[in-house]
């Protein structure tokens, strides 16, 4: 009976955009404000409600690996094939477990012959994949002498490693970008082995044990001291041996991906959210907020006569690593990719002591992350309308990496999207703006048991969910403001 409803109202919005004057709102304005009626939280709230009844019947989570999770994710894949997508559950694989058999062995060589100590001078980053590899070192991009404070970009980028000869072992110095970042490039450039070493500032001198939840370079993987990592660069002819002796077991967990039945494929919005929560919880406002939200949004607009291609991911195991939208967009080929015209993201919509976030795509707000790619602006203000239709103040936040926009932006597709915050703290100002208690965390659940349906606001979840239609809808009409990408 919905869904009868739902076309009807689609015909009469057309037929008043057919029929208004030249001056009024064009489809995405008028389908924007149909879809902004429709969805609404208290209808939302049950799809919370299912999760928190899935977490309940399986252990108290949904985590990748679980059953909980297999229950989250066809709860939303049966709600999406009602509602009349295309469902795919496209398979990705976690870490199930790892076990190191013995120590890690790691010699210098050649020159003269040395052996360093495992647990003192370095540590096997865990999940490090087994392997005995002896090979010439070389350095990249490092930065020796350290810099007074943390600067180093060595194997942030893939250019990084031109030059880098495969089948040597990548020396790379600790830096201003994730060590998984650091360890996939290499894998890229063909190195047999990876030893990271601390930056060397006061503070980044010794390694300690460190979980990547990376594996996938295939490659054994070493953190050392910045002295063992110094020493090694002393000589460009320097061969190392690099051992790890590990049990690595994978497991396969799947994201759920809907694409709508109209639209132009070569032209994709996306929306996505994490359906993934941590062990040690329900995972209900991280992020059974976004996902409800979105699947929500989703079932309303199913029969909307979309100009573009409606994309809806459900990503898994963002909590150990962002592998689901990360193996996603590995997946795409180059076309593939560029037909993405936008990302948005959505991930914690309903902080209890909330503050109204928005991706800072262009840093104008110098928040102190890079701008996004070209069209994140556009993605940002769309949003930042919305809420000052309602006379809501919203702040910038970084693209820092942490949630699923990472890989999108890494390979230049605009993305934006909204967060109420996590466990960092509510300063004054934010305060003075949202309401709530500064000095407190935004959500003083987060990652915990605690993170059920009584930790959701209600009212900052209908809004957001409110602004998620919108948002949604206006893309899925128009996207004037995002450049065109290559694809044919």
């Amino acid at each position: 009976m919905r869904r009868t409803f739902t076309v009807l109202l689609a015909v009469l919005a057309l037929s008043l955009v057919t029929a208004a004057p030249a001056h009024a709102g064009g489809l995405d304005d008028v389908f924007a404000k149909l879809l902004v009626k429709q969805v609404k939280g208290t209808s939302a709230k049950k799809h919370l409600d299912a999760l928190q009844a899935i977490a309940t019947a399986n252990g108290g989570n949904r985590a990748a690996g679980t059953p909980g999770y297999n229950a989250s994710r066809d709860y939303v894949a049966g709600k999406l094939r009602k509602a009349g997508y295309k469902v795919t559950l496209q398979p990705i694989d976690y870490v199930e477990s790892w076990t190191e058999n013995a120590p890690a062995v790691l010699q210098r060589v050649s020159p003269d012959p040395k052996a360093y100590v495992a647990e003192q001078d370095f540590h096997t980053f865990q999940p490090s994949p087994p392997g005995d590899v002896t090979a010439q070192v070389q350095g990249v991009d490092l930065t020796l002498p350290p810099t007074p404070e943390p600067t180093s970009t060595s194997g942030c980028e893939e250019a990084d490693f031109a030059g880098f000869v495969a089948g040597n072992i990548a020396l790379i110095q600790r830096g201003t970008c994730p060590f998984a970042q650091k360890v996939r490039n290499a894998g890229f450039a063909g190195a047999s082995a990876v030893i990271v070493f601390n930056e060397g500032q006061p503070g980044r001198t010794d390694s300690t044990p460190l979980d990547l939840g990376e594996w996938r370079a295939g490659i054994p993987m070493l953190y050392t001291d910045f002295a063992v990592g110094a020493e090694l660069a002393a000589n460009p002819g320097t061969t190392a041996r690099v051992k790890v002796d590990a049990t690595l077991v994978l497991g396969k967990n799947d994201n759920v991906i809907a694409e709508s039945r109209f639209g132009d494929p070569r032209d994709v919005v996306m929306v996505g959210a994490h359906l993934d929560s941590v062990p040690e919880g329900p995972g209900i406002n991280d992020n059974g907020s976004g996902t409800a939200a979105v699947l929500e949004v989703a079932e309303e607009m199913a029969l909307y006569p979309v100009k573009h291609k409606m994309r809806f991911a459900f990503w898994a195991a963002e909590e150990i690593g962002l592998l689901g939208s990360d193996q996603y967009v590995e997946s795409l080929s180059e076309a593939q990719r560029d037909r993405i015209r936008v990302y948005l993201n959505f991930d914690m919509v309903a902080s209890p002591n909330h503050a109204y976030k928005l991706y800072d795509g262009d840093d104008s707000d110098g928040v102190g992350s890079p701008a996004g790619p070209a069209g994140s602006a556009k993605i940002e203000r769309q949003l930042a309308d919305f809420f000052k239709s309602r006379k809501l103040p919203t702040v910038g936040t970084d693209f820092d990496g942490r949630s699923d926009y990472g890989p999108f932006i890494a390979v230049g597709i605009p993305a934006g999207g909204i967060f109420t915050g996590a466990e960092g703290i509510k300063t004054p100002e934010e305060a003075a703006m949202f309401g709530g208690t500064a000095g407190t965390p935004y959500d003083p659940c987060y990652h915990q048991a605690c993170d059920t349906l009584a930790n959701v606001n209600a009212k900052v979840f209908d809004v957001n969910a409110d602004a998620i239609a919108d948002s949604t809808a206006r893309f899925a009409f128009d996207l004037r403001g995002i450049p065109p990408r290559t694809a044919p």
